[in-house]
Formats: C-alpha cells, sequence, structure tokens
C-alpha cells in the first residue's frame, strides 16, 4: 500500500489552496464614508465582484464649448448608451436633448446652443397680490457656462438636480413689490423691489433704466465705460430687467450693440433678433403669437405692445413663468404703469393667451 510521505502531503496542500485561489471572488476596496457592497457578475470569469455602493453612478461626457462660435459647428453628440443613471431622447424643433430617469420620467432638457436648462425640482408657488391666478410649478430654470454643444454633462446634471440656490425664475422673483433687499457680500444691494423709472411730466415713467443704474455700478463693455444714471437708480426697464436677471445675476455675457449672439444687447428688439440661444418662434410681420406647443418655462417672450407703428415693432420683453392655475400662460417683465418688474394683471394681464393688451401683442420667443 502507498505511504505518503511529508512530501507528498506538502504538494497536495499546496495543489488545493491553488484550486481554492482561482475560485474565490475578488474584492474592490471601498472608498468614502459608505461602504454597503454591492454585488455585480463579472461575465468572463463568473465570480461576483464587490464594489462599494459609494462607488459614482455617473460620469461627466464631454464638456459644452467655451464659445458660441464653437457650439455653432458641433454635430451633436449620439446618445451615451454607457449612462447608468439616465435615459436620453433627442427632440426636434427646435434641436433639444430630453433627459429621463430610468422609469422614463422626465429630469431636464437642454437645447442645442442655448445656455437655458429646464430641470425637475420642488414644487413651487409663483404669485403676488395682483395676479388672478398663481403658478404653481415643479420646473426650474438654469444656465451652462457655455452654449449646449448636444452631450450632456452628468456631472453638472446631478448636482444642478439637488441645487436648491434661487434658479432664474426665482431670481426674477426678488424685485416685485413687496419683497425685502437683498445684499451681496460687499453690502451692495443686488436685488429688492424695482422701479420702472422716474416720473415724467405727462404722468408716464421714464424708459432706460438698466441693470447697473439699479445697482449703481460702472459697467465697462467694449472697451467703453458705462456710468450709473442717479435718476434711474434702483430702476429697471423691461430689457434691463433681463439682463439683471440673466446677465448680472446669472452670469450670461452682457454686450450693449448687437454681436452676432455672443452676449445680451441692451434692447428688446435686439434681443429678440440678435441675442443668444435660438429663436423659438420668430416676429412674423407683427402676427399675434398663438401656438405655444414650443414655448418652455425661462424662455423670453417679445412684445409689440405700444399702440403706435414704429421700427422697430418689437418693444417689450419678458419672460415665461409657465402655466397658472386657471391654465393661461403667465409672464413676468418689468412695465411703465405698475411701476417695475410684476407678473401681475394691473395694467394688462401678465398673460400671452386670449385677447388681452399683451396676448394681443404677443410677437415672438428666443431661448437664451
Amino acid at each position: 500500500m502507498f505511504q505518503p510521505t511529508m512530501r507528498h502531503l506538502i504538494i497536495v496542500l499546496l495543489l488545493t489552496l491553488t484550486i481554492l485561489s482561482c475560485n474565490m471572488p475578488a474584492f474592490i476596496g471601498a472608498v468614502g464614508g459608505n461602504t454597503t457592497p454591492t454585488a455585480v457578475m463579472s461575465p468572463s470569469q463568473n465570480v461576483a465582484i464587490i464594489l462599494p455602493s459609494s462607488t459614482p453612478k455617473a460620469m461627466p461626457v464631454s464638456p459644452t464649448p467655451t464659445n458660441k462660435s464653437d457650439a455653432a459647428q458641433v454635430t451633436p453628440s449620439p446618445v451615451t448608451k454607457e449612462s447608468k443613471v439616465y435615459q436620453y431622447k433627442r427632440l426636434s424643433d427646435p434641436d433639444r436633448m430630453q433627459v429621463m430617469d430610468l422609469d422614463g420620467h422626465w429630469l431636464a432638457t437642454f437645447t442645442d446652443h442655448a445656455y437655458t436648462v429646464t430641470l425637475l425640482g420642488a414644487k413651487r408657488t409663483f404669485t403676488e397680490p395682483s395676479a388672478k391666478d398663481p403658478v404653481v410649478s415643479t420646473v426650474w430654470v438654469r444656465v451652462l457656462s457655455a452654449p449646449f454643444n448636444g452631450a450632456v454633462d452628468e456631472h453638472w446634471l446631478s448636482q444642478a438636480l439637488n441645487d436648491h440656490s434661487p434658479d432664474v425664475l426665482a431670481i426674477a422673483m426678488q424685485y416685485i413689490s413687496g419683497v425685502l433687499p437683498i445684499n451681496n457680500k460687499d453690502g451692495l444691494q443686488i436685488a429688492g423691489k424695482a422701479s420702472y423709472g422716474p416720473v415724467k411730466e405727462d404722468d408716464t415713467r421714464e424708459e432706460g433704466g438698466d441693470f447697473n443704474d439699479y445697482l449703481g455700478i460702472v459697467w465697462k463693455f467694449n472697451g467703453k465705460t458705462r456710468q450709473p444714471d442717479p435718476a434711474f437708480s434702483k430702476s429697471l426697464d423691461c430689457s434691463g430687467f433681463m439682463r439683471m436677471v440673466w446677465g448680472y445675476r446669472s452670469s450670461l455675457p452682457l454686450s450693449y450693440n448687437p454681436d452676432g449672439g455672443a452676449s445680451i444687447p441692451r434692447h428688446s428688439w435686439d434681443i429678440l433678433a440678435s441675442g443668444p440661444g435660438v429663436v423659438i418662434i420668430p416676429d412674423a410681420n407683427d402676427t399675434q403669437v398663438t401656438d405655444f406647443s414650443r414655448l418652455e418655462t425661462g424662455d423670453l417672450v417679445f412684445f409689440h405692445a405700444k399702440t403706435e407703428t414704429h421700427d422697430p415693432q418689437i418693444d417689450h420683453v419678458g419672460m415665461y413663468l409657465g402655466k397658472d392655475t386657471g391654465g393661461n400662460y403667465r409672464f413676468i417683465s418689468s412695465r411703465q404703469k405698475i411701476d417695475g418688474p410684476t407678473m401681475g394683471d394691473i395694467g394688462g394681464g401678465s398673460i400671452l393667451n386670449g385677447k388681452g393688451l399683451y396676448a394681443s401683442s404677443f410677437r415672438g420667443v428666443r431661448r437664451l
């Protein structure tokens, strides 16, 4: 009978250990504070690999371009199939990317060549005493650092979906009647009730209050310097209000004269004709806009509100807030009769549909 020697026993032991080691699961060390593991299967080895739950679920994709000319030349990339967090859907008219969660619920919309992003957020109510119906909405509006080039930065999106700081809509509401002043860290008042402008001899309000007049600061642009006008301190006309909200407060580039869409110019007609972003509804020979199917929260809306004929026809600009509880398309703008920014109905309802003053003078839409 065969009698195993010590050498034979050592060889058997080594072979056994080798076989066991080939079938043990591999482990990836935990990163961060949460080390609860999640098991996935490795198709190559059919072995459970333990991954920490703190492993990032979303990785950023290609960054947005650094300027508008880059954005105009970029061909939108195909849907990122590798995402483990989001689903993507390309839409047209205008060209845009819709983002959903894995259950198909809408999360965000990015429009090609525009800074504006609409996002799902906490439910909010926008109202003021003179508004017949409030706007109750879960849509938030934020801006990219550069126009969207067709590729979603999932890291940016994840942060934006969890950002509870004031968005563009909330910032706009910081200038209506009855709000408290807000100062920045240097003590400069950057928000609070805004007037439209000083009273003229005919008891109307003078036009001309830009963002730097409200702030009382010097503004340098295109190699020139514009001093604030003390007569327009804490005043914002319609385009000055939009420039305050989107430019000074939300960091979109500003200019005085049109520059081919690189920045927001001073006057309402120039913003529609050559501002940043994309025209959603063009001014069709001074014809009332009645189709709202392409309209999104945060879009700039343009009007020919003055009764007289003039060139250019566009003379007023505001921002669409969303449908109110009465089913109307409500906007906010700075107006003469109510003396400043309002979403209310004094001096004409702040609604885009129907036969009211602003509905009948609604002419175009641009998404910045």
